[in-house]
């Protein structure tokens, strides 16, 4: 297209070489006209934003990936549309692995989340939490995350109610503040996992592997842990009442 605005101009000196005037005002449109195609070719991030979140699973898990790339480099490049996009992403999670009763999961714990799910996981999980607005949480409760990839997840002060996180890997992740009552971590990795002041009431923890877990300050009030792994794992101040261990 600028190509074409090129060659434009220099036809147009061969045909009015004596009109300076008009030639002079062309000149001063071309650069105006070729930021307006600029603007056609390169949307802003606010258009991009708008499509993205239109398309974003409405199409092909490539689409969804792509689609998640993209929010990803606007979040990074335009801190003002951080949260926004979070905030969208959480929201795709929510709407497209929605929570499963227990007794309708028949799949064991090796189920691994969609790919383009555990994309937007990702994401979240590792975004500038410092972007985060104050009074603002994360919301991925009632979620069917399944053998999903957190490790080293920044996921502090999340709403986790009634996830089914069975499976999971969330070694080294960050925990701390987050609800977590009534969730299913059957089986999870925990390990170095920082869980300082959770709330882990009600919660399914057997077999979890909690070694080196920090656990101060959590409520554990009601969750199962049997065959649990607390392996040097940090429990003081923690909430173990009425918590039900295996013999």
């Amino acid at each position: 297209m600028v190509s074409v605005i090129i060659n434009a101009s220099h036809i147009m000196k061969n045909i009015l070489p004596k009109n300076h005037i008009q030639i002079s005002k062309i000149f001063l449109w071309i650069p105006m006209f070729q930021e307006q195609v600029k603007k056609t070719q390169y949307p802003s991030p606010k258009q991009r934003l708008r499509i993205a979140s239109e398309q974003l699973g409405n199409n092909t898990i490539e689409n969804s990936l792509a689609v998640i790339n993209d929010l990803e480099q606007i979040a990074h490049n335009h801190p003002q549309y951080h949260w926004i996009i979070i905030d969208i992403l959480s929201n795709f999670v929510r709407k497209n692995a929605p929570y499963i009763p227990q007794e309708k999961v028949t799949s064991n714990l090796s189920t691994k989340v969609r790919v383009d799910i555990q994309a937007a996981l990702t994401v979240i999980a590792r975004r500038d939490v410092n972007k985060d607005p104050e009074n603002e949480q994360l919301d991925l409760s009632f979620t069917d995350m399944r053998g999903a990839n957190l490790n080293r997840a920044n996921l502090q002060q999340t709403n986790l109610y009634q996830a089914n996180l069975a499976g999971a890997n969330l070694r080294e992740a960050n925990l701390a503040g987050a609800i977590l009552s009534a969730a299913n971590l059957e089986g999870a990795n925990l390990y170095l996992a920082n869980l300082e002041g959770a709330i882990l009431s009600a919660a399914n923890l057997e077999r979890v592997n909690f070694s080196g877990a920090n656990l101060h300050r959590a409520s554990l009030y009601l969750a199962r842990l049997d065959g649990a792994i607390l392996n040097d794992a940090i429990l003081d101040g923690a909430n173990l009442r009425e918590t039900k261990f295996s013999n």
